[in-house]
This record gives structure tokens, sequence and C-alpha cells, in this order.
């Protein structure tokens, strides 16, 4: 038997395995973990000021490293030297989104991908009005928000309060993939269970705790992580359900260790900081819509 034949026939056994246990690998996170690490990404943000930290040390733990250039001079010329862009309008303002759109170009002519976070579309007019103006003007990969900021911008009659979700009436995941298939991309709807669609295939990803909700900054971060695993693998789709699951594990795992919200937060770093491929593959929870 040929080393090639073999090293098949272990990881068909492998996979068999962990299927038995429950585990889906329709997409191998932990590879793209592994990925993460070898290559260690630089991860350009043009991003909410009250989450900024939090976003840059998150990407660090994750493998990768993160930079943030704001200002119009540069901005572009500092996507030209990195391998993706996260766009969060979370402190939204006129100039920011003049910069977010000098960097998303510059991206686009780099075949970079960009993750757009719609931070509180659906509040105001000026929100939603600039979030799809970068939509329109730019190739956006992922588009991620919560419910309440994806049927808002997949046309639907919602009205955010603040960052927070509100009820949706009609069926978000229909509105996830009418949104995708207007602008032929990803969108990622965060909650409790993760939505992820786009034109050819669509993910439920079930991994993730309560505790994740209870402190600012979560939906941000997972948007930095998204940006990670875009920067290594270029299906959009399965690097934003594998980012989403990775993110989610180790909230779990924090939350065998911390039960308050800041002690939560602060373990939830050192876990995704620690987290391994063989974890990631006994745990990762990934269903097909």
């Amino acid at each position: 038997m040929t080393n090639c034949v073999l090293k098949r026939v272990i990881k068909l056994l492998f996979l068999q395995f962990y299927t038995k246990k429950g585990v889906d690998f329709l997409i191998e996170v932990g590879t793209l973990l592994d990925k993460v690490r070898s290559e260690k990404p630089l991860v350009h943000h043009l991003t909410n000021w009250v989450t900024i930290y939090d976003c840059a040390n998150i990407v660090r733990m994750t493998g990768a490293l993160p930079v943030m250039a704001h200002a119009i001079e540069e901005s572009a010329e500092m996507q030209g030297i990195s391998n993706s862009l996260v766009l969060n309008i979370g402190t939204l303002t006129p100039e920011l989104i003049k910069s977010m759109k000098q960097a998303g170009k510059k991206a686009n002519e780099a075949g970079h991908a960009i993750v757009l976070d719609a931070v509180g579309v659906g509040a105001t007019t000026l929100r939603t009005e600039k979030a799809i103006e970068l939509i329109d003007s730019l190739k956006v990969d992922v588009i991620k928000g919560n419910k309440s900021e994806i049927a808002k911008l997949a046309g639907a009659e919602v009205q955010t309060r603040g960052v927070e979700a509100a009820e949706v009436e009609e069926d978000i995941t229909e509105l996830a993939k009418k949104l995708a298939g207007q602008k032929n991309n990803t969108v990622v709807v965060t909650g409790a269970e993760d939505i992820v669609v786009s034109t050819d295939k669509s993910y439920l990803v079930k991994n993730g705790h309560p505790l994740m909700s209870e402190f600012v900054g979560t939906g941000c971060m997972v948007a930095s992580v998204i940006g990670c695993f875009a920067a290594v693998e270029k299906n959009c789709t399965d690097a934003a359900a594998a980012a989403l699951s990775c993110f989610g594990i180790a909230g779990e795992l924090a939350a065998k260790e911390a039960k308050a919200p800041q002690a939560f937060k602060q373990q939830l770093f050192d876990e995704l900081y620690g987290l391994d491929a063989k974890t990631v593959s006994g745990m990762q929870k990934i269903e097909e819509l």
C-alpha cells in the first residue's frame, strides 16, 4: 500500500469515527485554523472604537496579525500589504466611510476578502444608507449582522434598537438568502445559532454559549475572526462557518472555567489561543441548511 493510499484510508477512518460521535465534517475547521496560524495573515480593520482593542487581540489569539489604519491618507496603502479587510460601522462617521471605500477599492483590486459588520443598520438612516452605499460601491464578500440588521439590508420592515437585534417577522434564513442572491456573496446572521448562506450553500453553526451575549464586543470580535479565516480560504462561506465554529468552541470551553461575564471574556481569549485542530474536530457543530 502506497503512502498516498494509506493516508486516504487513515483519513476515512478518522472521519467515520468522529461522524459516529455526531461531528459533521462538511468543513474541516481544524485544518483551516492551522492554516491561519501557519500563514499568519495581516487583517486590516477600519472598525469600531468601542471594541477596537478586543478586535486586535482576538485576531492575535486566532493566530493572525491585526492592523488598524483609519486615516484616509493611508487606508488604501495599508490594504495593499494586508490579506483581508474588516469594515465595522459601529462608530460610524462620514469621514470613516470615505476611508473604508479607499481601503475597499484596494482590497477589490488585490483580490482580498472584505467582511462588513453592519452594526446598528436599521437604527438610523445614516447607518442604513452608508451600509448600503458600501455594499453597492464595493465587492463585499461577507455581510455579517444580527437578524434585524440583515433583515433591514434585505429590504424587510424592521427597526433595530441601538445595536441590539429586534424581532423579525419574516423568515430570517430566507431573507439572508435573498440578500446573498442580490449581492452574490456570503451573508452571516449571528444569534444563538449562526446562519451562514450564499448562492450555492448554507450552513447552521451551533457552537457557542449564552455568556457570549452578556458583554459588549462579541459581534465585533467574531467579524474579526471571520476576517482571519477569509484571508486564507477563498470560499468565504466555508471561511465564515469555520470562524464562527472556532469562536463558539472557545466560548464553550471558557464557560467551563468562568461563570461571570468579565471572567468569561478573559477566558474566551485564552481558550481561543490554546485551541487546536484535534479539539476543534471533536467539538465542531456545523450542519447544512
